[in-house]
């Protein structure tokens, strides 16, 4: 599992298709947002929590598509499917590198990017751990979704159409755990939902998309 991990981090970082890419697509949208709302530093406080999570969420979305199409066409995912490894054991390590690839520098690039959208002093340390724990299961659903879609032509955008919809709790309770932080109320409801939101994700996704990784190979 671990030799897995470390090839397809070898990949993506070789390749340079999520990590730079991914991060180029999060820094425009964070600054094209003055430019359509305006400068007014209030409003955009209020709006920040939202537009960093909508940013890194759609920046996600870019790289899914690799997850499991260029093993499919090299011929390596036939031979992971008939390997020892357990096929959910692959996805969880096909969905953790790709969350280290680009989950994780969306994380550490949102504070830096909360300046531009004048974010509250109290709320970075918020959009750091929000999207710390919350973009492991954007990239667990992307996994799944790239289950679903791998071996089909052009299967990006049908991709996207079956994620976004299941990415919508996530969104929802990791901008608002860090909307009420600015708004000065209580997030630990939204952050504990967040995480079991997670958790569950980890839990349950990897069975399915192992399941349709084998419909799809047969």
């Amino acid at each position: 599992m671990i030799a897995l991990l470390r090839r397809d981090l070898a990949l993506a970082l070789r390749s340079g298709g999520g990590f730079g890419l991914s991060l180029a697509f999060f820094l425009i949208v964070v600054m094209f947002v003055p430019f359509g709302v305006g400068p007014d530093s209030t409003t955009l406080a209020l709006i920040a929590p939202g537009i960093l999570w909508i940013g890194a969420l759609l920046a996600c979305l870019l790289s899914l598509d690799r997850i499991f199409q260029l093993d499919y066409e090299d011929g390596s995912l036939d031979l992971l499917a008939t390997s020892p490894l357990p096929l959910e054991g692959i996805v969880v390590m096909k969905a953790l590198a790709h969350w280290l690839t680009t989950g994780l520098p969306l994380t550490l690039a949102a504070p830096l990017l909360g300046f531009l959208l004048n974010l509250p002093d109290a709320a970075y340390l918020w959009v750091f751990l929000s999207l710390l724990v919350g973009t492991p299961a954007l990239s667990c659903l992307g996994a799944f979704g790239a289950a679903i879609t791998v071996g089909l032509k052009r299967g990006g955008l049908l991709l996207s159409l079956l994620v976004l919809p299941l990415y919508i709790p996530t969104l929802i309770f990791g901008a608002q755990s860090v909307v009420l932080v600015v708004r000065g109320l209580d997030n630990q409801t939204a952050f504990v939902i967040l995480a079991a939101i997670s958790l569950f994700t980890f839990a349950l996704v990897p069975f399915a998309a192992a399941r349709a990784l084998k419909v799809n190979l047969k």
